[in-house]
């Protein structure tokens, strides 16, 4: 018989989501924990809109970080606007928030003095768009290997968004 999804997360992240008065996980976030968890694989996580897809992918992606956060960005999340960067930011900081990993969000609007201070200890979740990253590279190309150097995870949000359809 399979453990149960919810019993392969991390201590820290169960007590989060005791506390968030979360009952159960939904269909996508246990299949995501199983493949997540069983295969280095690269994954497409599809399904209808509010169906809870950034928890099905960072659920096991935070479980993971706990467990061996290194030096760098772990995990890197594209998203193509700042709106969505924002509210995933806040939804993201609130899964994190016993867990010590730091969030960060890298947009236009986000101030030069905040991204230095990033530049300087990057580490845990970057939330990022498309031409923020192009800015980086193109504007901080003397600290993309320290910035990338434990990246383990990329989560791209909204994909049809970047392929045109």
């Amino acid at each position: 018989m399979k453990q149960p999804a919810f019993s392969l997360l991390n201590p820290t992240v169960q007590q989060k989501l005791y506390q968030m008065k979360w009952t159960e996980l939904r269909p996508i976030q246990r299949d995501a924990i199983y493949k997540i968890f069983q295969s280095s694989n690269h994954i497409i996580i599809s399904a209808n809109t509010a169906s809870g897809k950034t928890e099905a992918a960072f659920l096991p992606i935070i479980s993971q970080i706990i467990e061996k956060e290194g030096a760098g960005v772990n995990a890197l999340y594209v998203g193509p606007l700042k709106a969505l960067i924002n509210d995933q930011f806040q939804r993201l900081e609130t899964l994190c928030d016993l867990s010590g990993i730091p969030v960060f969000k890298w947009h236009g609007d986000v101030s030069s003095d905040r991204k230095k201070n990033f530049l300087k200890n990057p580490r845990g979740i970057l939330l990022i768009t498309p031409e923020s990253i192009e800015s980086l590279f193109i504007n901080h190309s003397e600290n993309i290997s320290q910035l990338f150097s434990g990246l383990s995870y990329i989560v791209i949000d909204e994909m049809h968004s970047f392929i045109g359809v």
